[in-house]
């Protein structure tokens, strides 16, 4: 017992001697601090539908500061030489941080970014001498490809207002702003992670707290796999380069977006973090003319023209207001009150004798008199209650409402109702009547879309009568499923026998019609050209189409601004493309179309 008790003094004596005698233990605690590093995770990569990357992580290298820990007295002429800046740059930025509030000198901001590698290897070892800085390596959006900017989007650094709303961000963070970085911001950001460092009385990193028992690892973002195919939209964009407008395919069982083209466009890495990054942006705004930051697919709207056409007719067979054998006569205009004279105009072509052939022809005529017989359904004095009918059948085929794409800042496009030509044509004396709107029967007047909404009428005809949202994000690389909303079939009441004829009508167009520049041999193209007016100049070049007409692979709408009849631009470059996606190249003896196409310039008109 004795024994015990003897060894039990000297242990005890030894703890008195190592905590109150031996001050060395102390001293080093008190010369050692506690940090905590924020870890930011790898951001989710985005793929195309045949696993290429389309947007991947590099790393990049900043310098934060924490304004109230700055030594006043450092050595600020070796500080700038270390990170090869000017005493200009620094004390600009110092000053822009004296400015702020107490709440934003305590927290880390952002003093340089995408420091050279070496540069910053090198200023790592002096990083004791400057305190109230400290490095982070992070990782910089970069884009393999040069397409898709628009559906990709870019990201941006938060905000203070970002930090104070959402307590996920940490200062220097970046979060999604346009495109699919901003839609899936959520899954793409991740789980930032932190680690704690005990550092010397001089800031010299000693070793990990804890032996890093309390550090939390980052969670990497998850990946996107997306509709897109690069070589299409690749293609595409080639296409349209030198013009403004915007092609939207669509692969129709499925609602997947395969390429979605605005045009002009830009380098989506121009839009990556980056010392340039601001300059460009401003830039790319200060074009008024030709708006390359505009997402013509689905934020520009446009009147259709005659791609309407197959939508009345399938409406008119529906309503049973007309059938499809009908022949009408027309003698180059449609006469709409005799005695005054008042007509609209039609072009020269042989007798429509069924609604197939007056789709061939794209007979004015014909459509102006299938839409007046909606409207006055329900009476000639009651053009109202025909266009609310009509434009209830419209919102089947997703017109006058936004589809639910997964991009930001989608448009409804335009319907005109009842309510609006009531206001439009107030007047003492007399009501609007069905004549007064004829031209919606062509696609013209107040009516206006979307490319996306055309392209999606081009798929509901190609699946007869079904549709699935466009959506771009395919799946998620976890295998945890898409919004639901993207899988559930969305039917237009249109009975099945009505669209036989209307296929028809539509094959002839690329057949023997206006639409025979977008022939491609072997596959058998239902399409219908458009002229979509332009009040400002020159007209715009409209075309959609399905392909083949059974199974149909691809469905597709193509608007070139400025570009005359559909015909012209608008047909052979849907062609091209519904080509390339099937055939995966062109065909030699097309080439010099394909070439003519790229060469064509039509920026410069209003």
């Amino acid at each position: 017992m004795a024994f015990f008790g003897i060894g039990g003094l000297l242990l005890l004596f030894n703890l008195f001697q190592l905590q109150v005698l031996n001050k060395s233990y102390r001293e080093d605690a008190q010369n050692r601090t506690l940090i905590k590093r924020n870890i930011a995770p790898p951001r989710g990569l985005i793929k195309d539908r045949n696993g290429l990357l389309l947007v991947i992580n590099e790393p990049t290298y900043e310098l934060q500061m924490i304004y109230r820990e700055i030594d006043p007295q450092m050595d600020v002429q070796e500080f700038c030489k270390l990170l090869d800046i000017d005493i200009e740059t620094y004390q600009l930025r110092i000053e822009n941080a004296e400015g702020k509030t107490y709440f934003q000198q305590s927290i880390p901001i952002t003093f340089l970014s995408n420091i050279d590698p070496v540069i910053f290897s090198k200023f790592q070892e002096h990083l004791y001498r400057f305190p109230g800085f400290y490095p982070r390596m992070k990782n910089k959006r970069s884009y393999p490809f040069r397409q898709a900017a628009h559906v990709l989007g870019y990201v941006s650094k938060v905000s203070v207002t970002d930090l104070k709303n959402n307590d996920q961000y940490e200062p220097g963070d970046i979060k999604g702003t346009k495109g699919l970085e901003r839609v899936y911001e959520e899954v793409l950001r991740g789980k930032s992670g932190m680690e704690f460092i005990l550092k010397d009385n001089i800031g010299r990193e000693i070793e990990a707290y804890k032996y890093g028992s309390q550090d939390v690892f980052a969670v990497g973002g998850e990946d996107l796999i997306t509709s897109l195919d690069i070589d299409l939209q690749a293609f595409g964009e080639r296409l349209m380069e030198g013009k403004r407008g915007s092609i939207v395919a669509i692969e129709p069982q499925s609602g997947e977006v395969l390429a979605m083209i605005s045009s002009p466009s830009y380098d989506p890495n121009s839009l990556a973090l980056g010392k340039l990054r601001n300059e460009t942006y401003y830039n790319l705004l200060a074009d008024t003319l030709n708006r390359p930051m505009l997402d013509r697919t689905i934020q520009a709207r446009y009147p259709p023209g005659s791609i309407f056409k197959p939508i009345v007719s399938l409406i008119a067979l529906q309503e049973g207001t007309t059938y499809a054998s009908r022949t009408m006569y027309c003698t180059g205009d449609y006469t709409i009150n005799e005695k005054k004279g008042f007509s609209q105009g039609c072009h020269a072509h042989p007798t429509p004798y069924n609604i197939a052939t007056a789709l061939q022809y794209s007979c004015n005529s014909y459509f102006y008199q299938l839409i007046r017989e909606l409207l006055e359904k329900y009476g000639y004095s009651r053009p109202g209650k025909g266009l609310a009918a009509l434009n209830k059948n419209l919102e089947y085929f997703g017109l006058g409402h936004k589809l639910g794409i997964d991009m930001p800042n989608e448009n409804a496009g335009f319907l005109p109702s009842p309510a609006y030509y009531d206001k439009l044509y107030n007047t003492s004396t007399y009501r609007w009547k069905s004549t007064y709107i004829l031209s919606l029967g062509i696609g013209q007047g107040e009516i206006e879309m979307t490319t996306l909404q055309m392209a999606n009428l081009s798929a509901i005809l190609a699946n007869r009568g079904t549709y699935y949202i466009p959506h771009i994000v395919k799946q998620f690389a976890s295998g945890k499923p898409i919004d639901s909303k993207f899988r559930e079939k969305h039917v237009v009441p249109i009975d099945i026998e009505h669209f036989e004829p209307i296929f028809d009508g539509m094959e002839a167009v690329i057949s023997s019609g206006t639409g025979y520049r977008a022939t491609v041999p072997g596959i058998k193209i239902c399409g219908k050209t458009g002229t979509s007016q332009n009040p400002h100049g020159i007209a715009h070049s409209v075309f959609f189409a399905f392909a083949p007409r059974e199974n149909p692979k691809i469905a597709i709408a193509v608007f070139v601004e400025n570009a005359g009849g559909g015909g012209k631009l608008a047909a052979p470059i849907g062609g091209l493309m519904i080509e390339k996606y099937i055939h995966r190249s062109v065909k030699e003896s097309r080439k010099t179309l394909e070439e003519r196409i790229k060469n064509t310039r039509l920026l410069d008109l209003p």
